[in-house]
């Protein structure tokens, strides 16, 4: 055996030339079944290790397409494959990889050039969302060249402004080279910028989820997990689990969105809260327990939550400090009762629960626009059609995006345009969103 950094022992199978090899080729599939046969396992003894039958195990090895990445992650751990080979496996190959590297369920072949590829993210930076996720798919396919354009900081930074401010389709033109930057940093190995790698795919799975592209959203959020894993960021980590948390959801998966939920609530809490970002993480983190739990019906589990958000939020500021990866604040925790209320089927109690929030108390036009969506939710539940229209207005002069972008909300326009076209603010509304 030899040993990385002097303390964990390393099997020599992973260090071989066939090993590096398969890596390299992104073949995860047949490092599965090299880590397998030498521990000797049978097909049915893995399967039954991560729970699965012989015929899966035997798929997984032979297929070239990953479909159920976290079976994939269970199967490469238990056979003893080191988290950087795997995380090698997974990750898209460099615009500059060789013909024989390619990557699985690409839309192109990997020896595309890298600036025909560039120039074409250029064309369609004013385009549709439609066009903007084909150039993300292509991005998430095989990483294109880095930019070279600005420090990797400022430009995050510059990101999450464009999703605070509900600019999800420029937002979108800026991901595939954020992605290409933030993955050539990640090659210096160090734990921080492995750690801002997985903070852009998170940033990338909460603007897909805003634009309900699950299954894109889904992509992107095991691969903030994973590489949240390799830097051992335990904010990096808590960030990844919750947005694959909210697309679990959204995939109608409550009960696994609320075990991760938990378990990486309980893995945050454990690491002592020390500074008031992590603080702020665990605040957060209980919302999304609370509301995910609200989303499955458990009505007892969602309350208790929301009130151990508020006492965990107590001691968090009524403005959060700028660039924080958890702007949670006491305001945002009463906003997402609303949502928790809304969620169980209470819309009296939604209302009530917002009833003394107003727009100033939270910092983003983002959040502005989510206090108003929440609201006309709410609203329209109670079947009051004309609070519903104003609510949306309002949070449609904060931020066009939310309302414009987020599918359940713009089927509310429409239902609303359909069933009461002559209530005060519905054309109004209807023809801001349709001239978006």
């Amino acid at each position: 055996m030899c040993r990385v950094g002097g303390t964990v022992p390393l099997d020599p199978l992973w260090t071989s030339t066939q090993a590096a090899q398969l890596a390299a080729q992104r073949q995860v599939g047949a490092l599965i079944r090299l880590g397998r046969r030498h521990r000797s396992w049978t097909l049915a003894h893995l399967g039954d290790r991560i729970g699965c039958s012989p015929a899966t195990v035997s798929r997984l090895e032979r297929r070239t397409r990953i479909a159920d990445l976290a079976l994939l992650q269970r199967a490469a751990l238990e056979v003893g494959m080191p988290r950087h080979v795997l995380v090698t496996s997974l990750a898209p190959p460099s615009a500059t990889a060789t013909a024989a590297t390619k990557v699985t369920g690409t839309l192109r072949d990997v020896e595309e050039d890298p600036m025909r590829r560039r120039t074409l993210l250029t064309a369609t930076a004013a385009a549709g969302p439609a066009a903007l996720l084909t150039c993300l798919d292509e991005a998430l396919a095989a990483t294109p060249a880095p930019t070279g354009t600005g420090l990797l900081d400022t430009r995050l930074a510059a990101a999450r402004a464009l999703f605070d401010t509900g600019t999800h389709r420029r937002l979108l033109s800026e991901l595939p080279g954020l992605l290409a930057d933030a993955h050539a940093a990640a090659r210096s190995r160090t734990s921080l910028d492995q750690a801002r790698l997985s903070a852009v795919y998170s940033l990338a799975t909460a603007a897909l989820i805003k634009l309900g592209a699950y299954d894109r959203a889904r992509l992107t959020a095991d691969r903030a997990r994973t590489w949240a894993e390799v830097s051992s960021s335990p904010l990096a980590a808590a960030a990844a689990a919750r947005e694959l948390a909210i697309v679990l959801r959204h995939q109608d998966r409550h009960d696994a969105a609320q075990r991760l939920m938990t378990a990486a609530t309980a893995d945050l809490e454990s690491t002592g809260l020390r500074t008031e970002p992590a603080a702020a993480a665990y605040a957060q983190m209980l919302c999304t327990v609370a509301y995910t739990a609200a989303r499955g019906g458990q009505r007892a589990n969602a309350l208790a939550m929301t009130e151990e958000a508020r006492r965990a939020a107590r001691r968090l500021p009524g403005e959060c400090p700028a660039g924080r990866l958890f702007p949670i604040t006491p305001a945002a925790v009463d906003l997402y009762a609303v949502s928790v209320h809304w969620a169980l089927g209470d819309a009296g109690a939604a209302l009530d629960a917002g009833k003394n929030l107003r727009p100033a108390l939270f910092p983003t036009a983002e959040r502005k626009a989510r206090l108003g969506t929440d609201m006309a939710r709410a609203w329209w539940s109670w079947q009051r059609p004309e609070q519903t229209a104003r609510a949306l207005l309002d949070a449609y002069r904060a931020s066009p995006g939310e309302v414009r972008d987020r599918p359940a909300i713009r089927a509310i326009v429409d239902e609303l345009a359909e069933r009461h076209p002559r209530t005060t603010g519905v054309r109004e509304l209807r023809t801001a969103v349709a001239a978006s």
